[in-house]
């Protein structure tokens, strides 16, 4: 359903306006009826709570049940403030990708900072158990960022955000660093256990052996002597 027709679906009709008669109960399309179990967002929340209801749509439905509608029900709010905040589904694409850049990188577990092999991405499966719907929702921008070239300058920001924070952590492993190639294959392996544990293919199990030997791989790579990587 594209905007517009979702749009004039909202709107009153002027014979079928959904108005009760005056002195009746309620009815289903009532504005009362519509209203119920709508619950009132505190000041300066309404954005940041439709923006986390949209990547919960879309990692749960996909992008294309993507609809002010469905991110109004589940954030519990009325299908007018998603039109006030956002004004235009690719609006509201855009600004569910930026939110949910920040709270990939505020999170993210590529950075303990330690410098040993062992807690490299510690608590990934858990990650991926507890934000499913983040996950996926990265993943259907990821896929549609091949069909709608403009939103790839935002999701090449998220994962060059996510290959920076893999090389330092890298570097401080490897005495001898982290070459490019190098970390874009940690990465690469780290992102395949992800989406592998996200869809069912690899279970939580699996993903723990596979950081296993993957930490396994940089212990050993930490006793190599010391030589220059181009």
């Amino acid at each position: 359903m594209t905007e517009s027709a979702e749009t004039r679906q909202d709107a009153p009709g002027p014979a079928g306006s959904g108005a009760a008669p005056r002195g009746a109960a309620p009815g289903a399309g009532s504005p009362e009826r519509r209203t119920r179990g709508r619950k009132r967002l505190g000041y300066g929340e309404g954005r940041e709570a439709l923006l986390r209801a949209a990547v919960r749509v879309v990692g749960r439905r996909g992008l294309r049940h993507l609809t002010y509608r469905a991110v109004a029900e589940e954030a519990g709010v009325t299908h007018g403030l998603v039109v006030h905040h956002f004004g235009s589904r690719d609006a509201l694409i855009e600004e569910s990708l930026a939110h949910a850049i920040r709270v990939s990188l505020s999170s993210s577990l590529l950075e303990p900072g330690t410098g040993r092999p062992e807690d490299f991405v510690a608590g990934l499966t858990e990650m991926v158990e507890e934000d499913a719907d983040g996950q996926a929702y990265q993943y259907e921008l990821l896929l549609e960022a091949r069909r709608r070239r403009e939103l790839l300058p935002q999701v090449r920001e998220l994962y060059d955000e996510y290959f920076e924070a893999s090389r330092r952590e890298l570097d401080r492993i490897l005495p001898q660093g982290a070459s490019p190639a190098l970390n874009r294959v940690v990465f690469a392996a780290l992102d395949g256990l992800v989406l592998h544990q996200l869809t069912g293919i690899a279970d939580r199990a699996d993903t723990e052996a596979g950081l296993a030997e993957l930490r396994s791989l940089l212990r050993l790579l930490s006793e190599e002597p010391s030589t220059e990587r181009d």
